[in-house]
C-alpha cells in the first residue's frame, strides 16, 4: 500500500512539474476537447470563447476556431504578445490570398512562433484516443519554437506526434490536405492514422 501511495504522489508531482498553462481560444468540438484532454493531464487550461479574456499569463497559446472568425476571435483577446502559439483551425472556406495559411494569419495577429497541429484528427473521437492499440498519430508543422509544445500536448492528448517539416510550408500542406481527409471520413466516418515505420504498427 505504502509503495503504490508513493507512486500516485511521484504521478501527482510530475505532473505539476510538466504543466503548463495553456489559453484556449475556442470552446467548441476541437478548443473545448483538447481543454478536457489537457486538463486532465494536469496542465492549467483556460478556455476562452465568443467574450474573450485575457491571455497575458499563458505560456502557450492554442487557437481552435473557424477559419473566417479568426480576426475577431483574436481581438477579443487580451495580453496577446508573442506567446508560442497552436494553431488547430481548419479551412472550409475561401482562403485570403495575403497569407499562405491560417497559421501565417494567427502569426501575424499574435505574434510568436507558431504551430499547427490537431488540424487533422477529428474531435467527435478524442475520448477514444485512450481505446487504440497504439497511439494515433498528429501530424503538425512548427517554427522552432513552438515544436516542443506541438510534441508535448499532442503526446498529453494521448497521440503520437509527427513532424512534417517547419511551417512554412507545412502548414499550408496540412491545410490543403484538408480534401483527403474529408473523402476518407466519408467512407470511415471519423477516423484515427498511423504513420510508422515497418515493425512500429
Amino acid at each position: 500500500m505504502g509503495i503504490l501511495l508513493i507512486r500516485h504522489q511521484f504521478r501527482v508531482w510530475l505532473r505539476k512539474v510538466n504543466s503548463v498553462k495553456i489559453v484556449v481560444i475556442g470552446r467548441g468540438h476541437v478548443g473545448g476537447g483538447l481543454s478536457r484532454l489537457w486538463s486532465r493531464r494536469g496542465h492549467n487550461v483556460i478556455a476562452l470563447g465568443r467574450d474573450g479574456g485575457d491571455a497575458t499569463d499563458a505560456e502557450v497559446v492554442v487557437v481552435a476556431v473557424a477559419a473566417a472568425q479568426i480576426p475577431d476571435a483574436l481581438r477579443a483577446v487580451v495580453g496577446l504578445a508573442g506567446q508560442p502559439t497552436i494553431d488547430a483551425c481548419n479551412i472550409y472556406t475561401d482562403r485570403q490570398d495575403e497569407f499562405p495559411s491560417l497559421s501565417h494569419q494567427i502569426q501575424s495577429i499574435i505574434g510568436g512562433p507558431t504551430a499547427k497541429a490537431f488540424s487533422t484528427n477529428f474531435a467527435s473521437a478524442y475520448d477514444r484516443i485512450g481505446e487504440q492499440r497504439v497511439a494515433p498519430s498528429n501530424l503538425y508543422a512548427a517554427d522552432d519554437g513552438a515544436r516542443r509544445y506541438a510534441e508535448q500536448l499532442s503526446v498529453d492528448a494521448g497521440y503520437e506526434p509527427l513532424y512534417v517539416g517547419p511551417l512554412d510550408p507545412g502548414a499550408r500542406l496540412l491545410e490543403d490536405s484538408s480534401g483527403l481527409t474529408r473523402a476518407l471520413a466519408a467512407q470511415l466516418g471519423p477516423f484515427f492514422y498511423r504513420y510508422a515505420q515497418p515493425g512500429q504498427l
